[in-house]
């Protein structure tokens, strides 16, 4: 198999096993971490294990290389298509830093302003501890975060680019660029390749990502579900 192949199965069994919950054919990640959750195949055993692993209530959100089917005891929250996207070129796309544009690393004390500014947003699932994934960055105006990037899953040679979001005040002044190049020379730093997960449907920041150098690996879909538990 492929890393990148059921890619939050094998971050949760390789490279990021400390946040990591769960055992048998099913694993998610602590719950202040994000949602994300995997099994190690979408089969009856998979979704059993899983919902052993969320409990009466809980909530996940899965990669799926097929749109959803309804399941006994699953609720379906939300979904849409995905789009894996991989980074090979090189450094041919990076932004330069513009000289007037601080950028300074966030982390533990800046938690509450990167969930506030991801839930106005919606980049996808941010936890309270989502940051300890990886390196984040923003940048600030007048104190205030106006947009922000960082590091997410992990697997054998590969690093996703993730929390890419800017606040709708300092839109259209490049700074999604910005940030993701800054990420993204990281990642290359460590010789590793740039990957990221985007809505099929989000031509915007689509194309952002391919002027960028990222190129589409792979369609698939994502689903938010509850285990709700099976009607006796």
């Amino acid at each position: 198999m492929h890393p990148l192949d059921n890619v939050i199965w094998n971050a949760l069994t390789t490279r990021q096993t400390e946040f990591a919950e769960g055992a048998g054919a099913a694993r998610r990640f602590m719950r202040e971490v994000t949602l994300l959750s995997a099994f190690e195949k979408p089969d009856d055993a998979g979704y059993a294990a899983l919902a052993e692993v969320v409990g009466i209530g809980g909530t996940s959100a899965v990669f799926l290389d097929n749109p959803y089917e309804t399941r006994a005891g699953w609720d379906w929250v939300a979904g849409a298509g995905l789009l894996q996207m991989v980074c090979e070129n090189g450094h041919a796309a990076d932004v330069p830093i513009s000289p007037n544009v601080e950028i300074v690393p966030l982390g533990r004390s800046d938690s509450t302003e990167m969930i506030e500014l991801t839930t106005l947003t919606q980049p996808g699932p941010f936890g309270k501890r989502t940051h300890e994934l990886g390196t984040y960055i923003g940048i600030r105006h007048s104190g205030r975060l106006a947009a922000m990037a960082g590091e997410r899953l992990r697997v054998d040679g590969f690093t996703e680019v993730s929390a890419v979001c800017t606040h709708p005040d300092y839109l259209g002044r490049g700074y999604a660029g910005l940030l993701m190049s800054e990420v993204m020379r990281g990642i290359r730093a460590r010789g590793e390749t740039p990957i990221l997960h985007v809505r099929a449907d989000n031509a915007r920041a689509i194309g952002l990502y391919q002027r960028l150098g990222f190129s589409i690996r792979k369609r698939g879909h994502f689903a938010v579900l509850r285990w709700e538990g099976k009607k006796d």
